[in-house]
């Protein structure tokens, strides 16, 4: 087992020095919230090793405008009481007063999370999320501006989900980096409903260990505890925190945070975007030594390793992680990301349609621009044949307006309309795109 100290960049320097300075190390950190004193004080270490007196930056007036401002940039669905995020951008000032009256005098109680339930890619099967009202994701985002850095610094280096400056794609650099490093044998772990299993009370004891303002604490334990409404039915869950919520990232980063580190000091290569990770390893004993460590942890903090897909698999066999495929030192659009992005497509250029070409390409165009924008970096055998499916599609709505039966053989379609005729109008390539980006040598 590669036995290598686990390493963790620090995010800050290591001696403050201006507090220009300070402010350009913590960019990402709302400024509304956190003072240049405060950022000192993060970099320094606070007296005690805790946080005392952060609930008046929640009920700040400014720092609920700055929160109300993430929530409208993210719109969204309205909750429980009806509200929705352009009502209450028109009656801001008095919303915010009122809610930085509440929060202060320890009137505020969060409304009832309204449950919406969402198809799983490539699945028939759904899942729940979590809808706050529009009120409450504000203040629960002010709750996030306040504490995210208290506990950002303190996340472990291959933690990559839902924190500042990092993302999917920083991931899945890493999960190719150890691959072709010789890591290939891989634990693909998989949480089982992890949102909504977190235990309460270890998860508050956890945020504890850094805050130490009863007040804030007694918040966040109301969002733990907030009823769930389905359609008529409503009960307070006894584990967990809503997905959709705007604070449940950062609690369950929180939560998996010694797992991260467990797995680190031990020298095992772990990837982790929120709950989905996986473990590189170069034997497989190595692996199943990781896996028997996960179970052990995991089994501790309450949670549930999914039977059946939990695995220890080859790389030479593939797996799946954030949307891709990886297998023989290769890596494409998992079947389920290419099922979706097909029915997206589908919806869009069904033969009855009435939209004109141009419009159909300009809403293609929106689709597969996305879509290309994550999956560029897959082997270039993949887009070929994507663009043939979408031209096809195209075709067929052609040919139906034409008059023509749609049994006909597709030759005379392919001289009638040739790929020459969509790349005119303007149509998207996905071939030809990634050949420009071969080029260029962009890396992920």
């Amino acid at each position: 087992m590669d036995r290598t100290p686990e390493t963790r960049p620090s995010p800050v320097a290591a001696t403050p020095t201006q507090g220009g300075d300070i402010r350009a190390r913590w960019a990402w950190v709302a400024p509304t919230a956190w003072t240049e004193r405060m950022l000192a004080a993060l970099e320094n270490g606070v007296k005690g090793g805790k946080w005392f007196s952060l609930i008046d930056k929640v009920w700040s007036e400014k720092v609920l405008t700055a929160a109300w401002a993430r929530v409208n940039a993210n719109a969204g669905s309205q909750g429980v009481d009806g509200m929705t995020v352009h009502r209450f951008g028109q009656r801001l000032d008095e919303e915010i007063r009122r809610l930085s009256e509440q929060v202060r005098d320890g009137s505020y109680r969060p409304l009832a999370v309204r449950r919406k339930w969402i198809p799983k890619p490539g699945s028939k099967e759904q899942r729940p999320l979590g809808v706050p009202a529009v009120r409450d994701r504000v203040v629960q985002t002010a709750l996030r501006l306040v504490i995210e850095p208290i506990f950002d610094r303190l996340f472990a280096e291959h933690s990559y989900g839902f924190r500042p400056g990092r993302g999917c794609k920083h991931a899945l650099q890493e999960v190719d980096r150890l691959l072709k490093a010789g890591y290939v044998w891989v634990v693909d772990a998989d949480l089982k409903s992890y949102f909504d299993t977190i235990p309460k009370n270890p998860l508050m004891q956890r945020l504890e260990e850094q805050i130490a303002d009863g007040r804030l604490l007694a918040l966040l334990r109301l969002y733990l505890d907030a009823e769930v409404m389905d359609g008529l039915q409503h009960w307070t869950p006894e584990a967990g925190t809503p997905q959709g919520a705007v604070i449940s990232p950062l609690l369950a980063n929180v939560y998996l945070n010694p797992l991260d580190h467990t797995m680190a000091q031990r020298g095992f290569r772990m990837v982790r975007y929120a709950d989905d990770f996986v473990i590189l390893c170069r034997t497989r004993d190595e692996a199943e030594s990781a896996l028997a460590l996960v179970r052990q942890w995991t089994e501790a903090a309450g949670l549930t390793l999914h039977p059946t897909k939990t695995r220890i698999v080859p790389e030479a066999e593939g797996f799946d992680f954030l949307g891709y495929h990886f297998r023989g030192g290769k890596h494409w659009p998992r079947k389920k990301s290419l099922t979706k992005h097909k029915d997206t497509l589908r919806l869009l250029t069904r033969r009855c349609n009435g939209r004109s070409l141009e419009e159909l390409i300009r809403r293609a165009n929106a689709i597969t621009r996305g879509w290309y924008g994550y999956f560029k970096h897959s082997y270039t055998t993949t887009f070929p044949s994507l663009d043939g499916w979408l031209r096809h599609r195209l075709r067929t709505i052609l040919l139906k307006r034409s008059g023509k039966s749609r049994w006909r053989s597709t030759h005379d379609d392919h001289r009638r309309w040739p790929n020459a005729f969509f790349q005119a109008h303007g149509l998207f390539s996905l071939a030809a795109a990634h050949a420009a980006e071969c080029r260029s040598r962009q890396p992920w």
